[in-house]
């Protein structure tokens, strides 16, 4: 949704709840790029709801 300092990322999830997010270690080895609307797969907490772990991009 929004691109942020520091290779953090604003995440709008299906059900319409914006968490933070930041890359993966694999996926920041394999210098992906992500761009305001694409699709991703991201890994939460369920301790914290408000943060997560973008892991890869979905191809649609």
């Amino acid at each position: 949704m929004e691109v942020l300092k520091d290779n953090l990322f604003r995440v709008e999830l299906p059900n319409r709840h914006r968490i933070l997010a930041h890359i993966a270690g694999k996926a920041r080895l394999k210098f992906v790029h992500f761009s305001p609307g694409d699709k991703v797969t991201v890994g939460m907490s369920p301790y914290d709801l408000s943060k997560g772990c973008i892991t890869e991009e979905q191809n649609i």
